[in-house]
This record gives structure tokens, sequence and C-alpha cells, in this order.
């Protein structure tokens, strides 16, 4: 018989996060103070983080316990399921074999829930009754309204305008788990009245959401900050992904050649990608790559710098991989990944050759989304897309070159909250946009200067 799902019980959940940080091949860059750029401490982020997030954020162990409240609650879907996408190998013709882990199960439809359900738990065990955050597709807005909904905390969501009206069903899920979603730029900070005073119809940013939550949660004390990517403490929650993904890869018979994951913030791609990074280091030759759109190309396009986390310079600055923070994307771009600059784990394992990165302009992407979807029947996420383009492109390559790879992707959300994207792709209303070159110096050219 034909195996197509390999699952593991629930009592077989990883019980502890897997941090990459021992494992770097270089010591990662210290964030800076907005203000004095000296090195930024605990004091620094304490306004906005519990201390159990900051802790985990500069911890050097390699692995880290995950409290038993938050497994419980990751019970509830996690172990996720790993396929053998069998159909879409026939369909392509290739001797590649594809597998791929499946986030859609979760409450909120994606990966992002592995993360919110952490934050939520140590922000509640903290005292915090609020929990402000950005959102651009909506899929981290829904995860941390679900998550504050089990944990019973205020959620206020500011979504990136443009994706606010392109994705009403993500702010309507938002609304059903209790949460609170306005666009941003808005009227309700200092940074959203600075940006619609000087450009009314700006269709916003992750930059400039991050700012208005940052603004918000410091100006009460019973309020934080969430952040769905980027930090080193939210890319940890996501290693449930890689170490489930390798022990069903077990269960297989297989090991990956290729581990491929979309990227926007890091998240994603981290979460599945950093527990093989100690195998790839003990010299198993596997490529990992990270997938970005060719309209948001921080990896492939941008400086690898010290920047600001959001676009008014508030939060403190990280040595990563930029567009820099006054980058603003296309409203074309159907899919999230929008963020200007790229987790500081992720852009230092992209410098030093370990990981691989490469964009795709996204009607390839909604392409390959549909040859998967008519194989495999699953209808993913615009954000998935860019991940399912890589791995089919490496499994026509594998073809062309007659011969057998192992390839792993996440398949990180579905997309049945984004049939208005597949619906303007129908209907022909999508069109290719490729970040020009002048609008990347132009916003390079406004990096902070760091001592």
């Amino acid at each position: 018989m034909t195996q197509y799902r390999y699952t593991l019980p629930e009592r077989e959940i990883p019980k502890t996060w897997y941090n990459v940080i021992p494992d770097l091949p270089a010591p990662l860059p210290p964030p800076l103070h907005p203000g004095t750029g000296a090195p930024a401490g605990p004091e620094d982020l304490a306004p906005i983080f519990p201390m159990a997030l900051i802790e985990q954020e500069v911890s050097s162990a390699r692995n880290i316990a995950i409290p038993e409240p938050v497994l419980d609650v990751l019970r509830m879907w996690r172990p996720t399921p790993l396929y053998r996408a069998l159909r879409l190998e026939q369909a392509l013709g290739t001797p590649a074999k594809i597998f791929y882990k499946y986030e859609g199960v979760s409450p909120a439809g994606s990966h992002k829930p592995n993360t919110a359900v952490a934050q939520a738990y140590y922000n509640k065990a903290a005292g915090i009754k609020r929990l402000c955050t950005e959102t651009g597709a909506g899929q981290w807005g829904s995860a941390l309204s679900y998550a504050c909904n089990v944990f019973g905390i205020e959620c206020m969501v500011y979504m990136v305008k443009c994706s606010y009206y392109q994705k009403p069903h993500r702010r309507t899920i938002m609304q059903c788990w209790g949460a609170n979603c306005i666009p941003s730029p808005s009227d309700k900070t200092a940074a959203g009245r600075e940006m619609l005073a000087a450009d009314p119809e700006c269709p916003g940013s992750l930059g400039i959401a991050i700012s208005e939550a940052v603004e918000d949660a410091a100006s009460r004390q019973d309020t934080n900050y969430s952040l769905g990517s980027v930090l080193n403490h939210v890319l940890l929650h996501q290693t449930v992904i890689g170490q489930e993904a390798i022990d069903q890869l077990k269960l297989a018979g297989a090991s990956p050649d290729i581990v491929i994951g979309c990227c926007g913030g890091g998240s994603n791609f981290g979460g599945l990608a950093f527990p093989f990074v100690p195998l790839k280091a003990a010299g198993k030759d596997i490529r990992l790559i990270a997938v970005e759109p060719a309209a948001c190309p921080t990896m492939t396009k941008g400086l690898y710098a010290y920047d600001f986390g959001d676009k008014s310079g508030m939060t403190p600055l990280l040595k990563m991989e930029t567009l820099g923070h006054d980058f603003i994307p296309p409203g074309i771009h159907a899919g999230g990944l929008r963020y200007h600059g790229m987790s500081p784990l992720v852009s230092l394992l992209h410098q030093e050759g370990v990981v691989k990165a490469v964009s795709y302009p996204q009607l390839q992407c909604f392409e390959a989304a549909l040859t998967f979807a008519r194989a495999e029947g699953l209808v993913v996420a615009p954000e998935t897309s860019h991940a399912v383009c890589s791995a089919i492109d490496e499994a026509l390559k594998a073809k062309e070159e007659g011969k057998e790879r192992t390839i792993l992707f996440n398949l990180s959300g579905h997309g049945f909250f984004d049939m208005a994207a597949y619906e303007k792709y129908f209907a022909g209303e999508l069109t290719d946009y490729e970040y020009p070159e002048e609008k990347v110096h132009e916003a390079l050219a406004h990096l902070p200067q760091v001592p």
C-alpha cells in the first residue's frame, strides 16, 4: 500500500525548542540601542517584552524546555503531519521524492500559532493584560488573536492597510477570537498620524505597523508587544516543525538533500531548517533554501547591515539583511513576506554560506500553487506558494539531470482565507513586480549610522 502520510502520536511532540545559536558558524552581532548605539541589554527590552522571552532571546543553551501549559495547547494539532507528494512527483515526471510538512492544520491555518501560544503564555505569566502586534497578510495576527483568546489576554492588531482590504476574511477571523484589528497606518498613534500626513494613501508596511504596535505597547503598563517573526525567540519556538520532520522522515526511510521554506522575516524557514543545521555542520550534504518574493528581495538584493526593525526607529538596531526600514512593498504584491529585514540568525547563516536564498515573481508562484493543488488537492497560502515553486524547480532539475533527490518543504499555511488573491489571478489582475534596484539604493541610503 502506498503511504502518503507520516504521523507521530501526541506523546512524541518535541519537549524542548532547539536553539541554533550554539551551532552558528560565527558569533551573532548583538542588537544595539536605537539612541546610543551601545549593545542593548535586557533592561532595554523589558518595557515591551516579558523577561522569560528576553532570556530566550539571548540564551546560548542548545535546548530550552517547553512549558507544560504551552505543550498542552500545542497538542491540539501537533505533531503536524508529513506528507509524501507522490501525485505531484507523478505529475512532474521527476525521480525526486518530495515531502512537505503541513502546518495548515493549526486553528489559525498556519505555522504561526507555534510561537503565538508560547508568547501569550509567557506574557500571561508576567501579569500582562493586553498584547499589541502588527500583521501583514494576516497569518500572524490570526495566530496571536487565537493564542490571546486561549490565555484570556486582550489583543490589538495593526494590519498593513493594503492587506487589510485585500484579505477581509483574515481580519474577520481575528474578530472571531476577540481581537481588535485596524488598518495601518492609522490615526491611533503618532507614528501612524505622521505617515498619513505625509501620504494619506499610504498602503502601509510591516515597518510602519511595527512602529504603531511598539508605540502602543510602550504607552501602557498593562500592555506588551508581540512579534511574529525575525527575533531569536520567535524562530526558537518554530523549531518544533523541523524536529518533528526529522523523526517523520525516519519513519519514511528518507533523508533530505534539500530543505525549503518561504522567507519573509525568517520564522517559517528557520522553524523547518534550523534543526538540520547541526546535520549539515557534521558533514551531511543538505542544501537549505530560503525563498522570497521578487517584490520584497531582502536576502537577494538587500544589504547586510544594522537597521531599525520599524519605520520610526523605535526598535533596537539589528544586524540583518535589509532593504532599509523606509521600504514599502508594492500594493500589487498579493502575498505576505513583506518585511524589509530578515532574521539576524537567517541573515548570518546566509552570509556564511550555510543557507542559499532565491526569489520568484508572484505569477510563477501562483502557477506552481495551481500545479500543486491539482496534484495534491491542497490550496496553499500565497506565501507558501514560494516554497512550492522552489520545490517544483528542484524536482524538475532532478528530472533534467536524471538524479534521485529527496526534497522537503514547509507547507506553512493553507490558502482558504486567500481566495481573493486566487480570484484576482484567474481574472488576470495580478502582475509581476520586481523591486527596482534604484528603489533599493534609495531605501538603503537612509540606513542608520552605526559607530
